[in-house]
């Protein structure tokens, strides 16, 4: 008698190439309509439609309702971090045009990973805070050390209120790109709001880019010493 979970079941859901791309769309952290989904995978509204509830059914996503408008989700930080190991376990897709190379070098420099901040940007920055001393890795987590703790107040994290949210501090998360580990967890999330705050990073509509700003190039190289592209 099988009694373990059914991987199986799992896999198949995100073996068909539209609602991985949905998945992939939403790995953005924020709430799309079926409609934007649909223009993201490059399908119709309606088979968008019927993926969005397949999705929701196994409770990989969740949907908001605000008037006649449906709004759709990844349904937590777990699901985002398992979405993106199973990324860096993945082929990267083949390169067929000079759009689709330039798209995937920006994803690969700077992206967003759910809510936090993933590809090369974010790796060398969690690099750079372990040279500094201000976080440890400990197998899934990364650690706050006692410098760490005044640094992150002194830059206006909040580590009190951030270890307060029900899901994990500082996971170390996998990225799929540079195949090690970012800061993921609240305090990722914290840390990205914050560049967001000070106008170092800027997200971009219907894409999980994120483009350095010049603000950004500065302030990264002044408080990590880190030499960015814009």
């Amino acid at each position: 008698m099988i009694i373990h979970p059914n991987i199986s079941a799992l896999t198949a859901l995100l073996a068909e190439k539209s609602r991985a791309a949905i998945l992939a769309a939403l790995m953005d952290g924020k709430f799309h309509t079926a409609s934007e989904l649909a223009y993201m995978a490059s399908i119709k509204p309606q088979t968008a439609s019927f993926h969005l509830a397949k999705l929701e059914e196994n409770n990989i996503i969740i949907c908001e309702k605000h008037g006649r408008f449906r709004y759709f989700r990844l349904a937590n930080d777990e699901v985002a971090n398992t979405l993106e190991i199973i990324m860096s376990l993945s082929p990267l897709p083949e390169v067929r045009s000079l759009n689709q190379s330039s798209q995937l070098k920006k994803l690969e420099h700077a992206r967003t990973c759910y809510d936090h901040l993933a590809g090369r940007v974010s790796v060398n920055l969690t690099n750079t805070m372990q040279q500094a001393g201000y976080i440890e890795r400990n197998n899934k987590e990364f650690i706050v050390t006692a410098a760490g703790e005044l640094f992150f107040k002194d830059f206006g994290i909040d580590l009190v209120g951030l270890s307060k949210k029900r899901r994990s501090f500082s996971h170390a998360c996998l990225d799929w790109s540079e195949r090690t580990h970012h800061l993921g967890g609240a305090l990722g999330n914290g840390l990205f709001e914050k560049y967001i705050e000070l106008g170092w990073i800027e997200t971009k509509a219907n894409s999980r880019e994120i483009v350095i700003t010049s603000q950004g190039k500065s302030g990264f190289k002044d408080l990590f010493g880190l030499e960015m592209q814009i």
